[in-house]
């Protein structure tokens, strides 16, 4: 069994706690973006708060702890561990409340190339312990704009997890999917899931829109989230999120199999 001593070392020695990979002003950038108001770092959300930049700067500092120094504008950003293992003690149980309750489960994820591997194992776990994985809309295609325009992906779903593909595009070996912050997908997912009749989630895993859209719109909604993804902090803070864990949302896709032990061991879901 994983200890959370272990787990700690672990954050530390590839990056997914400590300092980061992801640059101080990335995150920085993040925050102006979201209290502008900008779709791009909204994910979803339509906070109530006003949500100046000051104020963005102490929720991440608090939740991730990130240096609340107004001064300090550049470098590699800092994610303290230890709020890392308690955000993973909360996330293992709400998990361990939704297998006892056998609800429906909706997995999503705009980080497919890293993130897809954490989230299957989590489906997996929760089918075998009695929970309908969603999958609805598969195939449906979702009009999403990008940084280049307009683009087409398709709603597609791998092991139970929800991603975007662009269509026609896949490499064999290559964990398929695009990246991406928009809650269309999600809205997309469970608007399909309503029109069919249900059933309609009780739990959303996943992180960016995923989390988002579907906390916003009254789903109990579960996900990770890196320095420079502050919506769905506000979201925590406000009440439409659940459960935030912040990590580095990027590194190898290997250095999450850890964390994936350690959950589902909190949350008895262990196989």
């Amino acid at each position: 069994m994983l200890t959370s001593a272990a787990l700690r070392t672990h954050l530390l020695a590839t990056r997914l706690a400590g300092v980061v990979a992801t640059s101080r002003e990335r995150s920085l950038r993040s925050y102006r973006l979201f209290a502008a108001r900008d779709p791009r770092a909204l994910m979803g959300l339509d906070p109530e708060g006003a949500w100046r930049q000051p104020d963005l700067l102490a929720l991440m500092a608090e939740k991730c702890g990130v240096s609340d120094d107004p001064q300090h504008t550049s470098g590699q950003d800092v994610i303290d561990p230890e709020r890392t293992l308690v955000a993973l003690d909360a996330f293992a149980e709400r998990l361990r409340v939704a297998a006892r309750r056998g609800v429906p489960v909706l997995l999503g994820t705009g980080h497919p190339h890293r993130l897809l591997g954490f989230y299957a194992a989590l489906a997996d776990a929760l089918s075998a312990a009695g929970c309908t994985v969603l999958t609805p809309a598969q195939g449906r295609c979702v009009d999403i704009t990008t940084r280049f325009g307009l683009r087409t992906y398709n709603l597609d779903y791998v092991r139970g997890v929800a991603l975007m593909r662009e269509p026609g595009v896949f490499r064999p070996g290559c964990e398929p999917g695009a990246h991406t912050h928009s809650p269309l997908p999600v809205r997309t997912a469970l608007a399909a899931a309503a029109e069919a009749g249900g059933p309609l989630p009780g739990l959303v895993i996943g992180d960016h829109g995923w989390v988002c859209g579907a906390g916003q719109l009254g789903f109990e909604a579960i996900g990770l989230a890196d320095t420079d993804d502050p919506a769905l902090f506000v979201g925590q803070a406000e009440g439409t999120v659940s459960v935030v864990v912040p990590l580095d949302d990027a590194v190898r896709s290997d250095y999450y199999r850890p964390l994936t032990r350690y959950v589902l061991n909190r949350a008895c879901l262990s196989q």
